[in-house]
């Protein structure tokens, strides 16, 4: 009951200020900007004795080689940068005129023109800055490149950059390997291409030659020329194989082109050389017995077998 009794006087509370504020608005006691809280503005101060003295505590009296600080002036504008910074600005120009979505800006508030010309300041400093220290650093007698025969030691030990070598070599092979395994799985894949389309067609042409089959049983065919044609075009690729085969066997054995023809005429030298020639037919009448086929003339005849076994074994006694 208590609770209930705080929560119910909150409300009325809630509600009689709600009430107060509606008719405080209605007399016009309320207007705009009276509940609106005002940030006041810091005075700014430029206290110059407290910038020196700070100043003094954080400066240290060093030599300019230890400190290299430099105040100078910006580096002229190279021409070609000069170019390159107006064609930028026409280009942001055109993008502005044919474009109505975006904002259009100066070239002095376009922020994109603004970073680079802030950039190139900074490039023109630095260009400055290194001219005139190497300048000075030769008057201070100090030398600003090395000798040809300088060795610097390596921030790194040998061990790892063995290590970063093996690694690199390591990664090197990794990525041959994988090239290898990637040409070997194309040649893969166009070798079970070709199989495929050659299996396509031997399926193609075997379903062909059977629907003929059943039209000719059917009547629809009155010869069966087709199957002639199969045979017909197997046996083609059959014979040019063979053909080839023997052609180059024949080449291998012969050799290629020169004279062939006349090779096999008669010459002087050659019908000197054939007078004692006898005849494959050459009747043995005209010599004595045994003389015949290719048989010297005047020669004894051969001795019968049982005769040659005799002085065979005669001789071996």
């Amino acid at each position: 009951m208590p609770d209930f009794d705080m929560k119910s006087s909150d409300s009325e509370d809630n509600m009689e200020s709600d009430d107060e504020l509606r008719e405080a608005f209605a007399r016009g006691d309320l207007k705009p900007g009276l509940n609106v809280e005002t940030v006041k503005e810091k005075a700014k101060i430029n206290n110059i004795a407290r910038i020196q003295q700070k100043l003094g505590l954080i400066e240290q009296k060093l030599p300019w080689i230890e400190r290299l600080d430099m105040t100078n002036e910006l580096a002229p504008v190279a021409p070609e940068i000069a170019v390159q910074f107006a064609k930028h600005e026409q280009k942001r120009a055109n993008l502005f005129a044919g474009n109505k979505k975006i904002k259009a800006f100066t070239p002095e508030e376009d922020p994109v023109l603004n970073d680079f010309k802030r950039e190139m300041l900074f490039h023109r400093q630095a260009q400055t800055a290194v001219v005139e220290g190497i300048k000075r650093l030769h008057e201070l007698g100090i030398k600003t490149k090395r000798p040809d025969d300088y060795f610097a030691e390596m921030t790194k030990s040998d061990e790892h950059m063995q290590k970063v070598r093996s690694n690199l070599m390591a990664k090197q092979e990794g990525q041959a390997k994988s090239e290898r395994i990637k040409q070997i799985r194309e040649q893969r894949k166009m070798g079970k291409l070709v199989q495929r389309q050659a299996r396509v067609q031997r399926d193609t042409e075997k379903r062909e030659m059977l629907d003929k089959l059943k039209k000719f049983r059917k009547g629809k065919l009155q010869n069966l020329d087709f199957l002639d044609d199969t045979k017909s075009g197997q046996s083609k690729r059959d014979g040019k194989k063979a053909s080839k085969d023997k052609r180059n066997a024949r080449d291998s054995r012969f050799g290629f082109g020169g004279k062939k023809r006349g090779l096999k005429r008669n010459t002087k030298q050659s019908s000197m050389e054939g007078n004692d020639y006898k005849g494959k037919f050459q009747n043995s009448k005209n010599g004595p017995k045994g003389a015949g086929r290719g048989g010297k003339k005047g020669s004894a005849p051969r001795a019968g077998k049982s005769k040659r076994v005799k002085s065979k074994s005669r001789g071996r006694k």
